[in-house]
């Protein structure tokens, strides 16, 4: 029990909600709870200064229990189905010797709520103090069934360790990564590694602080799952301020779907398996296996029909054939759980594209019979391991068709696509690069084909290696011609970005020649009319042209024909745009 000081201090105590959305449907998939007057009425001048004495009277865990009375009273005021609540929990209560398990289910049978509804958020930046905090206490927060957020994930000393054990369900990028995220080529890259590798063990990734639309689209464009911060709404005490669907969330994704369907899967694929509840007898599994001979697992589900994974008949196999097998399962008496049996199992939102899927999966360590289908994180489907195959085939069949052979790169009717696509979209910025080496012919010429083709290559690599925002689009017109359209992205950036790129072309391709003539910085040779003339080492013009609601197709085949002539005589992109 706390003492007068701590229940006095805990009485004015409150709580501010924020929503977590769902990146694609704008629906209040949680609500996140944060200590208020702690400061005014308290007098502590921070929340680490409030828990840094909670720890310090040897009262952290008791007083921890009691805010989480207080979080799940003002999570019940909130009225939305199905909404989950995430409660902030400081790791240091693993060492308080009153520290035991079952409280929190405790709270949730006299308050009336479902257990699974409690998510608890471990911040990462308390491995500074001790790495091991973390990863104890959520692997007991798991071992008890709850789910499990790291927040300020990459802050700390063991984010990879973190991804690597199945200690969390959700992973939180603090507001470094996130702020201004649109301008920062590194930060994307770190970014989207980190989505990658959190998908590919079923961890599901939240990206805070987003506060503006430019944000909202990197983040979307990367593949987050849920994101919080003022672009959705700002912490408020009023639980009547949290709405159950941000509509304009909903019809940003709506509206930035111009080929939704292109390299999605098929949903003539995915088979509606039932599942079962988390709580089901064994009785109810024997029937449910009974009445579908033809599979092998059942997949499992909670309360909020979130996937929790599957349990396979060969791992029951010794029970369910025993001669007292349905008897065992029938008697309410015997203490028989589901729970050991449950597997993990890989999943995939249906959003994401077959190419994901198929990286996913072909990453995984599960069971490699298919892969499960998530729809807005609940459970949807299977896909089985032919259907798997046959997607996998059908994109190889597409990719094959429109690729340059010599690049590998998408060919002139997705360089098309392409383009409709940036006249389509005007909610969003678009600007449409041509680059075209200058003087290859002659070099192509002098040095021979094989070398010609070296030159093409050592170009497409260095596009697919420094632009790797999801929103860039590569492609290869043919020969020393190349496309590349950037989405969402101001010209300024985009300027270094090819100025750079122009640079390292130039550094690269010298390897290319001959001592001689990378000294000299030229070759002699014959020009298209016959006459010796010096020729400079190669470099690439790069034409730029902005796409706006002002502009036609028209108007851009003429601004481009213009340009690119201007572009040949410039050391540095050339740029326009129509105001």
């Amino acid at each position: 029990m706390v003492n007068s000081k701590w229940n006095n201090i805990i009485s004015k105590i409150d709580f501010d909600i924020q929503p977590i959305v769902n990146i694609k449907s704008g629906k209040t998939y949680a609500i996140e709870v944060f200590l208020r007057n702690f400061d005014k009425s308290c007098g502590f001048y921070s929340i680490n200064n409030f828990f840094n004495e909670a720890f310090n009277d040897g009262v952290l865990y008791q007083v921890d229990l009691l805010l989480r009375i207080k979080a799940v009273k003002k999570y019940k005021k909130v009225d939305i189905e199905n909404l989950r609540l995430f409660y902030n929990v400081d790791s240091r209560i693993v060492t308080m010797p009153d520290f035991t398990t079952g409280n929190t289910e405790a709270i949730s049978k006299t308050l009336n709520i479902d257990k699974n509804i409690i998510f608890f958020e471990i911040s990462e930046k308390s491995t500074l103090t001790d790495p091991g905090y973390v990863k104890t206490l959520s692997s007991r927060y798991k071992q008890e069934g709850y789910s499990v957020v790291i927040d300020n994930f990459a802050t700390g000393i063991t984010g990879i360790q973190l991804l690597y054990y199945p200690t969390c369900d959700f992973i939180k990028l603090d507001r470094f990564f996130i702020h201004n995220i649109q301008k920062d080529t590194k930060k994307r890259l770190f970014f989207k590694s980190i989505i990658d590798m959190a998908h590919i063990m079923n961890i599901k990734v939240i990206a805070t602080c987003v506060e503006t639309i430019y944000e909202y689209y990197v983040c979307k464009d990367l593949g987050v799952d849920f994101i919080q911060g003022y672009f959705i709404e700002k912490p408020t005490s009023d639980p009547q301020d949290i709405h159950s669907t941000y509509k304009n969330i909903k019809e940003l994704y709506k509206n930035d779907q111009r080929d939704s369907t292109v390299n999605q899967i098929d949903k003539s694929k995915i088979t509606k398996l039932d599942s079962l509840n988390i709580d089901s007898s064994f009785e109810e599994l024997f029937k449910y296996l009974k009445n579908n001979p033809e599979n092998h697992f059942v997949p499992i589900v909670d309360n909020l029909n979130q996937l929790c994974g599957a349990v396979y008949e060969k791992d029951i196999k010794k029970l369910s054939y025993s001669q007292y097998g349905m008897s065992l399962a029938k008697n309410a008496n015997m203490d028989m759980t589901l729970k050991k049996y449950i597997k993990g199992v890989v999943s995939a939102e249906i959003t994401w594209s077959v190419d994901k899927i198929l990286d996913i999966y072909n990453s995984t360590t599960f069971d490699k019979s298919g892969i499960f289908i998530t729809k807005n994180n609940e459970y949807f489907g299977f896909v089985d391991l032919n259907s798997l195959l046959e997607l996998s085939y059908n994109r190889n069949i597409e990719i094959a068709r429109d690729q340059n052979p010599l690049t590998k790169l998408p060919g002139n009717s997705q360089i098309e696509r392409s383009i409709d696509d940036a006249f389509y979209e005007n909610t969003v910025s678009h600007h449409l690069v041509y680059f075209d080496f200058n003087d290859f012919k002659p070099f192509n010429d002098y040095y021979g084909f094989r070398l010609g083709d070296r030159a093409i290559l050592i170009f497409s690599d260095i596009l697919k290696k420094y632009l790797i925002y999801e929103k860039i689009f590569i492609g290869h017109i043919g020969g020393d011609d190349f496309f590349v359209h950037f989405e969402n992205m101001k010209y300024d950036e985009i300027y270094e970005i090819l100025k750079f790129i122009q640079e390292q072309f130039k550094l690269e391709v010298s390897s290319l020649y001959n001592q001689k003539d990378r000294e000299n910085g030229h070759i002699k040779t014959k020009d298209r009319f016959g006459n010796i003339r010096k020729f400079p080492l190669l470099g690439v013009a790069v034409a730029v042209v902005e796409v706006n609601n002002k502009m036609t197709k028209e108007d851009f085949d003429t601004i481009l024909h213009t340009i690119k002539k201007s572009a040949k005589k410039s050391d540095t992109p050339i740029g326009v745009s129509i105001c």
